[in-house]
């Protein structure tokens, strides 16, 4: 299925192509953040900082090589506030068209539970619902905080034209906010879901799937109503944001 675009020598991916790239991308994402989880409490074990630490880092430069290596297909959401975000952009005739927008979640919920089991096939650990309840107040606030600025930071560099960089700004931005949000950066519905199923470093309780992904949904709002804010031509020019276009 081509989608139409307003070049007529340029489309976007195959849907099924930029489905597969969604789960795969997102999927891999959550085995960094549960792997290096994993690996630094058994190095590392008594001492939470350097757990987080090299947990952080791990994650932050996991996501920018995914984005460099799948956003060319998708453009690299792997984050269902992302696609919401641009799907709601799209509305107004650019980013992800509404069709596209169940599969990619999806994609992404699926591909993120698919993480967990991998990173817990390559460290020896058994599935089990984590123990570890994580919706106080402090983290919902730090939820909404984390999220606000990532999807802020995604869409005015789209709408700036730096998307080059968005790779290493969102991978150091996850990274930063692992420290500076009391939350330690979730900022994806798709990757709480999938972290429900580790009782490990990473994971969160089932209970508090649905405080964070209210937090998560409040936060992106909150986001796009900055950008909106501070560039109110944002929702006319963005354009595709995360959604790459080939030559043919």
């Amino acid at each position: 299925m081509k989608i139409p675009h307003p070049h007529p020598e340029l489309s976007r991916p195959h849907l099924a192509r930029r489905v597969v790239a969604e789960f795969v991308g997102t999927g891999l994402l959550v085995t960094v953040v549960v792997g290096s989880g994993i690996a630094a409490q058994q190095l590392s074990a008594g001492d939470v900082g350097l757990q987080l630490l090299e947990n952080s880092i791990a994650t932050a430069l996991g996501l920018a090589v995914l984005i460099l290596m799948l956003g060319p297909v998708s453009g690299a959401h792997f984050n269902p506030v992302v696609s919401i975000a641009d799907w709601l952009i799209g509305r107004r005739g650019h980013g992800l068209p509404g069709r596209d927008l169940g599969p990619y979640l999806l994609a992404q919920i699926g591909g993120g539970i698919a993480g967990t089991l991998l990173a817990g096939v390559m460290f020896d650990t058994a599935p089990a619902f984590s123990t570890t309840d994580r919706a106080s107040g402090g983290h919902l606030v730090g939820e909404v905080v984390a999220t606000a600025g990532l999807v802020l930071l995604i869409f005015a560099l789209a709408r700036t034209g730096k998307s080059g960089v968005t790779a290493a700004a969102v991978g150091a931005y996850i990274g930063a906010a692992y420290w500076f949000t009391s939350s330690t950066s979730f900022a994806n519905p798709a990757v709480t879901i999938a972290r429900t199923f580790t009782d490990t470093f990473a994971g969160i309780a089932p209970a508090s799937i649905a405080p964070f992904i209210l937090a998560q949904l409040a936060g992106a709002a909150l986001g796009l109503g900055l950008l909106l804010v501070l560039d109110p031509a944002a929702a006319r020019t963005t354009g595709d944001v995360v959604i790459p276009v080939e030559a043919h």
